[in-house]
C-alpha cells in the first residue's frame, strides 16, 4: 500500500514540468539523492511554491507512489534567503547544488555529503570566509566524503612523510623530493598549503570552515583542486562556468 515519508533532506535543483508543476532533487538523510514531483508547485499561492526551491532545507513529507515520489508539504528551516540577493553567493552555492547531485545517489548513506552542502552554504551565507577558500575546501572534502581523496599525509608513491613535497593528480596526491621524477605535473606545497590542506581532509564537517589563509596559500590550494578536478571529474558544471565568467 502506498503511503507517504517523511526525510530531512535540501533540494539541489529544481525543473519545471508542464505548465504548473515542478520535479525536484533532494539530497535526504534517509535515502539519498531522491526525484519528486511538486505538483502545482508554480502556480501562484501555491504553499509549494518557496519550499521547492533549490538550497531550501527542512523536512519534506513525500506520497510514494508506484514509479515516483511527489512532494505533499514541506517545513523549511533554513531557505538561506541571504544568497538569494548575492549574484555570486547564489552560484556558488548552485555549483555546491551541482557536484552534489553529481556524486549522490539515490538509497546510498549521503548523511556526510548533506551536512557538507549544509555547513559550506551556512559559510557562503556567512560572509566570513573568503568564498573562493569556501570553494575549494568543499571541493577536497567532497572528494574525502566519497572516498576519492588524494593522500596529503604522506608521499603516494614511497610512503615516507617527512620530507618536501609536490602535488601530483597523476599520483593521486603528494610526492616527497626524492620520488618527484615521476611527478611532471607536480605542483610546489608550502609547509602551510599541505598543513591547509591535511586539516580538511582530517576535520569533521562541523569545523570545517573556521580558519583562513594568506593569498599565497590560497593560490597553491587553487592550483591544486583545479587539477585534481579537472583529472578527475568529466563534467563541466554550468554554475561554475557563468560564475567564473562573471568573475574575471
Amino acid at each position: 500500500m502506498n503511503q507517504s515519508i517523511t526525510v530531512i533532506g535540501m533540494v539541489l535543483s529544481a525543473t519545471p514540468i508542464g505548465e504548473y508543476d515542478k520535479r525536484v532533487v533532494i539530497l535526504t538523510k534517509e535515502k539519498g539523492k531522491i526525484s519528486a514531483f511538486a505538483k502545482g508547485a508554480r502556480r501562484q499561492n501555491s504553499p509549494l511554491m518557496g519550499v521547492t526551491n533549490p538550497f531550501a532545507f527542512g523536512q519534506f513529507e513525500l506520497y510514494e507512489g508506484r514509479t515516483s515520489y511527489n512532494v505533499v508539504q514541506a517545513n523549511i528551516t533554513n531557505y538561506f534567503m541571504e544568497l538569494s540577493t548575492d549574484f555570486e553567493g547564489a552560484y556558488y552555492g548552485f555549483y555546491f547544488m551541482e557536484v552534489a547531485d553529481y556524486f549522490t545517489k539515490e538509497y546510498n548513506d549521503e548523511r556526510e555529503m548533506l551536512k557538507l552542502v549544509y555547513q559550506s552554504l551556512r559559510a557562503l551565507a556567512s560572509g566570513n570566509i573568503n568564498r573562493e577558500l569556501v570553494r575549494y575546501i568543499f571541493e577536497m572534502k567532497t572528494f574525502v566524503v566519497n572516498g576519492e581523496a588524494p593522500e596529503v599525509f604522506r608521499c603516494a608513491n614511497c610512503g615516507v612523510g617527512d620530507r618536501s613535497m609536490v602535488f601530483s593528480s597523476q599520483n593521486h596526491g603528494t610526492i616527497c623530493s626524492e620520488c618527484q621524477g615521476i611527478a611532471p605535473d607536480g605542483i610546489a606545497l608550502s609547509k602551510a598549503a599541505l598543513y591547509t590542506l591535511q586539516y580538511i581532509a582530517s576535520s569533521t564537517i562541523e569545523k570545517l570552515y573556521t580558519f583562513k589563509v594568506s593569498d599565497e596559500v590560497l593560490d597553491e590550494i587553487r592550483k591544486v583542486m583545479q587539477q585534481y578536478m579537472d583529472a578527475h571529474i568529466d563534467k563541466k558544471f554550468k554554475s561554475l562556468e557563468i560564475l567564473e565568467m562573471c568573475l574575471k
